[in-house]
């Protein structure tokens, strides 16, 4: 027997808001049931583990952010810019409520030495869906190398996302004049 729809949606907002501002062993199970007024034996109904609660959790974040980065690469102007949209809707997610203070799968990864399989998965189809997207759009953009520019890409990404540890208050404008710059340089500009 599954979970209610809202029952689903209660846990993974608790897990979501607890696991990706306090981290994921810092979060003891009790304290996301807590929040979410849920019995254990509800959840373990959904959800067999800790670990596959966080793997759900990641993966409707993901897809949340996959809509928003969606909005921007459609108000995009042009190729060239719904490449770069990336830093915009980084701008417009970290802006939401739920917008962590640096990103949930960054995070996640770094506290788990051997990820087990659900956790694994989600953080894998999360870097595939943005080598995907980058790989697409620096195609649509005339880029020479779609491969090796959306991995450079996805760098710049990543440590945009970590330096907001360093600096919350921070924007994207630093990493997008950084990938304006290589893919000016992976595209003919004309």
């Amino acid at each position: 027997m599954g979970l209610r729809t809202s029952t689903t949606a209660k846990l993974l907002d608790a897990a979501d808001e607890l696991f990706f501002t306090q981290g994921v062993a810092a979060t003891p199970i009790d304290a996301v049931l807590d929040r979410a007024g849920v019995s254990a034996a509800t959840m373990y109904r959904g959800f067999p583990s800790k670990d596959a609660l966080v793997a759900a959790a990641l993966e409707r974040r993901h897809a949340h952010w996959l809509r928003i980065w969606d909005d921007a690469i459609a108000a995009a102007p042009t190729p060239r810019a719904a490449l770069l949209s990336v830093f915009d809707a980084l701008d417009a997610f970290r802006a939401r409520p739920e917008g962590a203070r640096w990103c949930a799968f960054l995070g996640t990864a770094a506290e788990y030495a051997d990820p087990p399989a659900a956790v694994a998965d989600a953080l894998r189809h999360e870097t595939e869906a943005y080598l995907e997207r980058l790989r697409a759009l620096s195609r649509a953009a005339g880029a020479r190398d779609p491969e090796t520019l959306a991995g450079r890409l996805l760098l710049v990404v990543s440590g945009d996302l970590a330096m907001r540890l360093r600096d919350p208050g921070a924007t994207s404008r630093t990493a997008r004049d950084i990938s304006e710059a290589l893919v000016d340089a992976a595209t003919e500009r004309t």
